[in-house]
């Protein structure tokens, strides 16, 4: 990294992996003080989580003060990113990329100048589930890491933090092995600065006296003597924590900001920067500072507590449908426990999206790397049950329809994992429809992407109604005008109890919900 100080005369300082990697006038000691110069952000990878968050940084900071460049190879994602016409679904993404593009915000498949000269560089690709060898099918794939961090080390000018966003796993110390492969690579750079210029290079082997003289003293003649390639590499992680349909506001508005470094000089001063960073928006008590390997599990721990909750009210819903009780008043019982609270405490389908199920099962793998056999199962469980929710909700269906379900035709509302996004990835949809049509059934689909734009078209001439995603618009439609132009009898399967039941058995609907017992 290069710094300016001013006294007489202006020198450039690269610094290396000694106590001090940044020099005073870039990072003080007050967390309070502004950055004193522009910095340069870069994000590789321009999915879901790039895209968003670097545009969200890019929205909040001083358009002079930080700069946000997310490159990515692919270039339908960089050419939608820079079209009018987004491939990913997010309320409030728009209003924000358009503040904000082409100003301190850009995106470019050039992969080799975003990395050049920037200052901090986010990870931010997929980190899918193997489906190959080793730990297939719960183990988490780094080849795409590995890749990003590789063109760091061949791409880089000067020093850099480089930050982990992507989600990883704690015991394969991805940290580490990212550490590992940009120090073997830098020798490999090419790093000259003339010293007629002004610049003054220190090297690994230079002592601490002589860099703090330096920092001290930049006219000091004594160190213009230092000459000798090198690039200092920080790793620090920082896990998002944001969900789809909320993810513009999750990152606006955080429960928290986790920033994870090695306790040392150079973790802690690359921890503060990043901090800087987030404060232009994110109050400092809301930036939590922690080491590497708590950061890196605290993503996975935190998606396997939420999703061990889905599974736990849905378990609940269960035993529900089969004593007589109502999953919604239990749930609103217990929620009101402040030891538990409300949130995420509706019964459903069951969950998706891309991150629960791949992150528990990565903690299953984790836990049986390390012989942890029970706690590997129990976490397992949470994906067991998920499926057996989905499996009950489809038998009740069958059970209801007469054992039967050939040519009938069985509207599904939502198929997106959840609403406010485009997203089907693990959608409990997909699940409900390819089981309808094993049994023969004619599917139509009303989902915000296609199939059905309508639902009054895709519910016409229908034997039954499924709804699968909580759109709010599912909620506002004219049940009346469905009721008469469907078969009959008519069913309503409510898969995220969002309807007004009573108000549908008034006009004539079979009502089946989760978390209910059996109707006849």
């Amino acid at each position: 990294m290069i710094c300016n100080q001013e006294n007489n005369s202006k020198t450039n300082c690269i610094l290396n992996q000694s106590k001090y990697l940044y020099c005073e006038n870039i990072i003080k000691s007050s967390n309070d003080v502004p950055l004193e110069r522009p910095i340069n952000v870069c994000y590789i990878g321009a999915g879901y989580v790039g895209g968003t968050s670097g545009a969200v940084m890019a929205y909040k900071c001083p358009e002079d003060r930080v700069k946000v460049t997310i490159c990515d190879t692919c270039e339908t994602k960089i050419n939608s990113w820079n079209s009018d016409k987004l491939l990913i679904y997010e309320p409030g993404l728009d209003e924000v990329i358009k503040n904000s593009k082409g100003k301190n915000l850009f995106f470019t498949t050039d992969i080799e100048n975003s990395i050049h000269d920037v200052d901090t560089i986010f990870i931010s690709v997929g980190t899918h589930t193997k489906i190959h060898g080793f730990g297939s099918g719960q183990a988490a794939e780094l080849g795409f890491v590995e890749s990003a961090t590789r063109a760091i080390a061949k791409f880089s000018k000067s020093s850099k933090i480089v930050v982990e966003k992507s989600t990883v796993p704690v015991p394969c110390r991805t940290a580490e092995h990212i550490q590992t492969i940009l120090n073997s690579n830098k020798n490999k750079i090419s790093n000259k600065f003339d010293d007629n210029e002004g610049y003054v290079t220190l090297s690994r082997k230079s002592s601490n006296s002589t860099i703090i003289e330096l920092l001290n003293n930049p006219n000091n003649d004594t160190t213009k003597n230092i000459n000798n390639d090198f690039i200092h590499f920080e790793i620090l992680s920082n896990p998002e924590f944001l969900a789809e349909g909320t993810a513009v506001n999750d990152i606006l508005n955080p429960d928290r900001v986790l920033i994870g470094g090695k306790d040392t000089e150079e973790g802690i001063k690359a921890q503060n920067l990043l901090k800087r960073i987030y404060s232009y928006w994110i109050p400092d008590d809301k930036i939590i500072l922690m080491n590497l390997w708590s950061a890196e599990l605290s993503k996975l721990a935190a998606n396997a507590l939420l999703a061990q909750r889905i599974s736990s009210i849905n378990a609940l819903s269960l035993l529900c449908e089969k004593v007589g009780a109502d999953i919604k008043e239990v749930s609103y019982a217990c929620g009101l426990d402040t030891r538990i609270g409300p949130k995420f405490m509706n019964a459903s389908v069951g969950f998706g999206g891309s991150c629960f199920k791949k992150d528990v099962l990565n903690l299953v793998y984790l836990c049986n790397s390390f012989n942890l056999s029970e706690a590997a199962e129990y976490w397992n469980q949470v994906v067991k049950m998920n499926e057996h929710r989905k499996e009950m909700f489809i038998k009740r269906i069958f059970k209801k329809l007469y054992h039967t379900l050939f040519e009938k035709k069985i509207c599904v509302l939502g198929f997106a994992f959840k609403k406010d996004t485009k997203d089907t990835r693990e959608s409990p949809s997909i699940t409900v429809v390819m089981s309808l049509l094993k049994e023969g059934a004619t599917v139509s689909i009303k989902n915000n992407i296609k199939i059905y734009d309508n639902a009054y078209d895709a519910t016409n001439n229908s034997d039954a109604i499924v709804i699968c995603t909580e759109w709010d618009e599912f909620k506002m439609l004219d049940y009346e005008k469905i009721y008469y132009n469907m078969n009959r009898p008519s069913y309503i399967f409510d898969g995220r109890i969002i309807l007004d039941h009573q108000n549908l058995k008034r006009i004539g609907f079979n009502v089946e919900t989760i978390g209910k017992k059996l109707s006849y």
